[in-house]
């Protein structure tokens, strides 16, 4: 009885240790495990889209870097592609344009009148050249007719005729600068008109912009306003700075696994490797999927953890309506 007592007492602990040692091969809590031939490698990751669009808001101009939120679609509603997903207010915009039409009108006045004056002024220079060419004209008939008159009276023709030629020569010039000063004028009251022109065409292409449309179908996922003390998400009514993200579309016809793989197996993992994907919520249904990204640096594996690992992707071969992003499933690395 002795004998056959401690035969059971070590077949009970053998079973035990057997136990043990099998269960260090488990894939539970995101570790590692093997086959009995030690060629399949399992790691848990999270579901992601492979594409997915954000919708950062962008400076508006050198005007507006903040817009106020006045239409907003329900946080994880069902979007398809050219949906309208948020609205922006447009109304300073609109205030803009209202006041750029109204200067673009006293400009446009401003011109109009500098054209009336100019052209006046160019008749008027015109005409003294005409009266000084005349003059010039008769001192010169003058001075030729004093040829054989005194030469007191040839000498103060010759003053005369030169002082003419001076008149002349000062209204030419002064008609020529005057010409230059005002198409330079002119150019810079054109060039106010067309950049007013320019402000107004601008402002007003932004308009459509401030309806926000999704070019991917998928899950409209609003983000949080880390402006608000509450760390909310985004709502109507919120103000929203130039250069923050407001939500995100993630299109789930095509999936990927965001996983890692431990440093000691990083050799065994190679690009357009096959592996089966299973999700926690359905682990008897395999997915098919495929490597296509291997980080090239190993990092821990969590904060201040000795374990190191390398970052890798999987990508989801075929469309499931079943896979969401965020959830948890595990791959078997063949």
């Amino acid at each position: 009885m002795k004998k056959e007592n401690l035969y059971n007492h070590l077949f009970t602990l053998l079973l035990i240790l057997s136990l043990i040692s099998c269960g260090d091969g488990l894939g539970i809590g995101g570790k590692k495990s093997a086959t009995s031939d030690g060629n399949t490698i399992v790691e848990t990751g999270e579901l992601a889209a492979i594409n997915s669009i954000s919708f950062v808001i962008p400076r508006y101009g050198r005007n507006w870097y903040e817009m106020k939120i006045i239409g907003l679609l329900n946080h994880g509603e069902i979007v398809k592609k050219g949906d309208s997903v948020a609205q922006l207010d447009p109304a300073d915009i609109n205030k803009y344009i209202l006041e750029r039409e109204s200067s673009l009108e006293t400009q446009l006045a401003t011109l109009e009148k500098m054209y009336v004056e100019q052209e006046n002024r160019k008749q008027e220079s015109e005409s003294r050249i005409k009266n000084e060419l005349a003059s010039y004209d008769l001192r010169k008939i003058e001075l030729e007719a004093t040829r054989f008159e005194s030469a007191r009276l040839q000498q103060i023709k010759q003053l005369e005729f030169e002082q003419a030629t001076i008149n002349l020569e000062k209204e030419k010039r002064i008609f020529e600068l005057s010409k230059k000063i005002n198409e330079s004028n002119l150019q810079i009251q054109e060039i106010r008109v067309e950049q007013i022109k320019k402000n107004i065409v601008d402002a007003k292409a932004l308009l459509p912009t401030l309806t926000l449309r999704t070019p991917v179908s998928g899950v409209f996922q609003i983000e949080v306003n880390r402006q608000d003390a509450t760390n909310s998400n985004y709502k109507i009514g919120d103000n929203i700075y130039a250069g923050n993200n407001l939500a995100n579309v993630p299109e789930l016809e095509f999936m990927k696994v965001m996983t890692q793989v431990n440093e000691t197996d990083f050799l065994k993992i190679s690009l357009n490797q096959k592996v089966t994907v299973r999700l926690d919520a359905l682990p008897k249904v395999a997915f098919e999927g495929e490597v296509i990204y291997i980080g090239k640096l190993c990092r821990p594996k969590e904060r201040n953890s000795r374990q190191k690992v390398f970052d890798v992707e999987v990508k989801i071969v075929k469309p499931d309506d079943r896979l969401k992003p965020g959830m948890t499933v595990s791959c078997e690395f063949l």
